[in-house]
């Protein structure tokens, strides 16, 4: 059985981000086809073109040289202003650039937007989902992954609930057979 590098891009930096906890949660129920990593975007210093010329930013080339490493890649978003976070579209753009050599192209993707609204962030993913079709990344499109009243999900101990985690399992068992259909083989 191929093994498949999936990258998970977590939009939120806080600390006891609900978003990274599902991540979390979702690479703890990964299938063995399944390698994912959280890969940190936090350190991305803003996209701006006249910085991307034969030396840019040390912290972009890393980036971008980690990204091309992975088959795959999932991307949790919270919501903010009705939007996606400035982090994540910020990861976004820097891997994209310089234009004609995105690090993004033909690599299967997930949306999980997480949030405490009953909302679940719906407009954060679908913002995302519009920038993914621009870099030529298939997106899953079920289960679509929604999670509302995220701060309901998880015991006092952190651990995800049962019923939360049958879902999730469903979530990660429909992305590995996303991952598989697109590069299988």
């Amino acid at each position: 059985m191929r093994k498949f590098k999936i990258a998970a891009l977590v939009g939120s930096l806080r600390k006891d981000s609900f978003n990274k906890k599902v991540a979390e949660t979702l690479i703890g129920l990964a299938p063995d086809n399944l390698e994912m990593e959280i890969v940190e975007i936090g350190q991305l210093t803003h996209y701006n073109e006249d910085l991307d010329t034969d030396t840019p930013p040390k912290e972009w080339t890393d980036f971008r040289e980690k990204i091309k490493g992975y088959d795959g890649v999932f991307l949790f978003t919270p919501e903010y202003n009705r939007s996606v976070s400035g982090v994540l579209k910020n990861a976004l753009d820097v891997g994209s650039r310089p234009y004609g050599k995105s690090v993004w192209n033909g690599k299967p993707a997930a949306v999980a937007s997480i949030s405490m609204s009953p909302l679940a962030g719906s407009l954060a993913n679908h913002t995302v989902r519009q920038s993914l079709v621009f870099l030529n990344m298939p997106v899953m499109q079920q289960p679509e992954i929604y999670i509302g009243s995220a701060h309901e999900l998880f015991d006092e101990n952190g651990k995800v609930l049962e019923s939360s985690a049958t879902f999730l399992k469903q979530v990660i068992g429909a992305y590995a057979a996303w991952v598989e259909k697109n590069l299988g083989n």
